[in-house]
């Protein structure tokens, strides 16, 4: 069950549309939601008195078009680093997600552009959401989860089940990526693997279809290739946070240079992107 959600709003746009579709599901519909909007710094207090009024407005819009319980939501316009106050948001509200924008950026275009919902998610260990300005919201009767025997895929598993369960016709697609022609020959029956079995039975223990899915090549491209022919509505896969703990406070390098499988999906994916973090 959700109970704690925080969504940051720059303007009436993709992230509240998300919102919106996910409050129709029973284990979101109860959630308390925190609507932020931050505001940088600015050099006249003019300038921030502006900047203030403007925010107010951009959270009013939001509360009017999300028609949300008065009693379960919990407005906040802070000033600010946005990368830091979504972060500090989301300790102090405990939130169970988070819900961004996000513009899909490559890794380096994030780094030199400062993005928000990229360095956040570098920093929280908490589920993320990420809405790109360029995809289309739809309602959630397709999941696609990128599955092995992770935490964070039996996290994203969870989720994508939770949502489902309760929709009829829905379907959950499970999907493995190996490096090679015979690893994904090994795979005779999808519904035998070990891998993909501890899955299928929880899906058939609440009701809901589903499709076995293995390709051979680049998990990021073909995550994003299959969600593109199967009309995914929301893919969900697991990001292991693989940082020392010294280095909790900083943005992770190796993984914004690097081939992240989660940095690539969330750059390419045909609609909005879970992201589950393990902490360690």
């Amino acid at each position: 069950m959700i109970q704690n959600i925080l969504i940051a709003v720059a303007g009436l746009g993709k992230c509240e549309q998300m919102l919106k579709v996910l409050m129709e599901s029973p284990i979101v519909k109860g959630a308390n939601v925190t609507i932020l909007h931050v505001v940088t710094p600015q050099v006249t207090a003019e300038l921030m008195s502006q900047k203030l009024t403007a925010g107010g407005k951009i959270l009013a819009d939001a509360i009017e078009y999300l028609k949300l319980d008065p009693a379960k939501v919990n407005v906040r316009l802070k000033q600010g680093d946005p990368k830091d106050v979504v972060c500090q948001v989301a300790d102090e509200e405990n939130s169970d997600l988070i819900i961004m924008g996000s513009r899909g950026l490559n890794r380096l275009e994030s780094i030199l552009s400062n993005s928000v919902s990229q360095y956040v998610f570098q920093l929280t260990s908490r589920p993320m959401l990420l809405v790109k300005d360029d995809v289309d919201i739809k309602r959630l009767n397709r999941i696609m989860v990128g599955y092995n025997n992770s935490i964070p895929a039996q996290a994203s598993l969870k989720f994508a089940l939770s949502l489902l369960r309760d929709i009829k016709g829905s379907q959950l697609q499970l999907i493995q990526v190996k490096s090679n022609q015979k690893a994904a020959e090994a795979i005779v029956n999808p519904e035998r693997d070990p891998i993909f079995a501890p899955a299928i039975s929880e899906a058939k223990k609440q009701g809901v279809a589903y499709k076995c899915i293995v390709a051979i090549g680049d998990p990021g491209k073909e995550i994003c290739k299959a969600a593109q022919e199967l009309n995914t509505d929301l893919i969900a896969i697991g990001s292991p946070d693989r940082r020392p703990s010294i280095a909790k406070n900083l943005p992770d390098l190796d993984r914004l240079l690097g081939n992240s499988l989660s940095d690539y999906v969330r750059i390419k994916a045909p609609c909005p992107v879970l992201l589950n973090r393990s902490v360690g």
